[in-house]
């Protein structure tokens, strides 16, 4: 099974689409095709995000369907504790946690809508992909 990371881009977008790329990754990984990886940051931001009450007036399920909805992607997730941080290495410090988890988790994709963003980097980590999720859907 294929360890990914999925940034939090791609989890509001399946919350708030009710059809789309981004969806159907969610999709994916709930019946067990790929492995996503989380860390606390990670975790903590998905928890954030999705709460905030833009998303909640964009989104078409109740805060408790979202938090169900999270819980059960939490269930099929791989916590990974992050011992090593790559700093600096992205212009936006707060995208540098996807890396430092595609790396300790030993991921080869990190699946994101923000993908300039990340192939910014000072460092350059050739095993890992960095996709929107339309292209990790085709690949």
């Amino acid at each position: 099974m294929q360890k990914i990371v999925i940034d939090t881009s791609v989890i509001i977008s399946a919350l708030i689409g009710k059809k789309g790329p981004s969806r159907e990754i969610l999709r994916q990984c709930l019946k067990g095709h790929h492995k996503p990886l989380i860390s606390n940051a990670l975790f903590l931001e998905f928890e954030d995000v999705s709460t905030r009450s833009q998303i909640l007036k964009l989104c078409p399920l109740s805060s408790k369907e979202i938090n169900s909805l999270l819980c059960a992607f939490y269930s099929v997730t791989e916590w990974v504790p992050i011992y090593y941080l790559w700093r600096p290495n992205l212009l936006d410090e707060n995208d540098n946690f996807l890396i430092e988890l595609a790396i300790a988790g030993n991921a080869e994709i990190i699946v994101t809508n923000n993908t300039k963003d990340l192939k910014a980097a000072e460092l350059s980590f050739e095993n890992i992909q960095i996709l929107k999720p339309e292209h990790f859907l085709r690949g």
